[in-house]
């Protein structure tokens, strides 16, 4: 860009130089003419050949050389303005680039992040249910080489527990993974499922709304990104709003669907400290189905995700909206 810049000023000032040039040469031309009397010499050769009509010749190059002088300031118009359009082009291209990399940057910390909350999750609760198991069977082994049945029934029942509860959890990190409860039950259910699970565990009331007839038509891809909005829009809540309540709403717009996921929370930090790289890249999956998402400031304190896909995907590209 800073070469095109440099390219488009020598322009600017070979034209300067040349336009000097035009108007030194007339001047000196004229100059020429008063001395040696060019007119005089040219009205007495003209009378001479008048039954060719030379005399004529004069207005016709004078008329050729002010049309030849309009096409070549046209030109030059047009030159100059497919400049400014390649040079529009190349900061566009430019700022496409730095965002697609901080984009890449961004799902790249997400994917790290989200591979060490599921590290800490095996090891802290999934490692913890598999040692206490294999110290209740541990005591069922030494029960049951005692002849103490009582004991066994203890060990065994807390061995049953604790299976139990580790399969609960593996239950819990393969729906993270993957959501099979959208592919068995439908977006509407997974939804409401999703709210009820995520208000158990932050404590925070989460209320659903949305019948299943409202996704009709939608696709798998988009449900998919639908799920993830919401679940991310709820991270989000859980991580940063300190609220007390959240609503999520699927409806059905003529023929879009809006997914809507509000809270009362401490509403949007300043615009330069916003980050959002997961709501970042829901939005480019959202873009690429023909949607929009918009971050948007819900009352005096709060906030308001909305996403919006039509129900015949069309792929086309919107920009990530961002409003106070």
């Amino acid at each position: 860009m800073a070469r095109t810049a440099h390219e488009s000023a020598a322009l600017r000032r070979r034209s300067a130089i040349e336009l000097a040039v035009v108007v030194g040469a007339a001047a000196a031309t004229w100059a020429l003419a008063s001395v040696l009397e060019l007119h005089e010499s040219l009205v007495a050769f003209f009378a001479r050949h008048e039954s060719w009509q030379a005399d004529e010749l004069a207005i016709a190059l004078g008329v050729l050389a002010l049309g030849l002088a309009v096409h070549a300031l046209r030109r030059r118009r047009d030159a100059e303005q497919a400049l400014a359009s390649e040079q529009r082009a190349l900061a566009d291209a430019a700022r496409l680039a730095a965002r697609n990399t901080e984009l890449a940057r961004g799902l790249i910390a997400l994917q790290e992040d989200e591979r060490a909350a599921i590290a800490r999750e095996l090891h802290d609760e999934m490692g913890q249910a598999c040692t206490a198991l294999r110290m209740d069977t541990a005591l069922l082994k030494r029960a049951v080489a005692l002849g103490d049945a009582e004991a066994a029934r203890t060990a065994a029942s807390r061995a049953d527990q604790q299976a139990q509860s580790l399969l609960r959890g593996v239950r819990g990190l393969l729906q993270r993974l993957r959501p099979a409860h959208l592919e068995m039950l439908g977006l509407a259910a997974a939804l409401e499922e999703l709210c009820a699970g995520w208000q158990a565990r932050s404590g925070v009331a989460c209320s659903f709304h949305g019948a299943a007839e409202a996704a009709g038509g939608l696709g798998a891809e988009a449900e998919l990104v639908v799920y993830r909005v919401a679940q991310e829009a709820l991270t989000n809540v859980m991580r940063h709003a300190r609220a007390g309540r959240v609503q999520v709403l699927l409806a059905r717009e003529g023929e879009s669907l809006a997914l809507l996921v509000e809270d009362d929370g401490i509403g949007l930090p300043p615009e330069g400290e916003r980050r959002g790289l997961g709501l970042l890249g829901a939005a480019e999956r959202a873009a690429a189905l023909g949607g929009t998402l918009a971050l948007q400031r819900a009352g005096d304190t709060g906030t308001r995700v909305l996403l919006t896909l039509p129900l015949a995907p069309q792929r086309h590209h919107r920009t990530l909206e961002t409003t106070t």
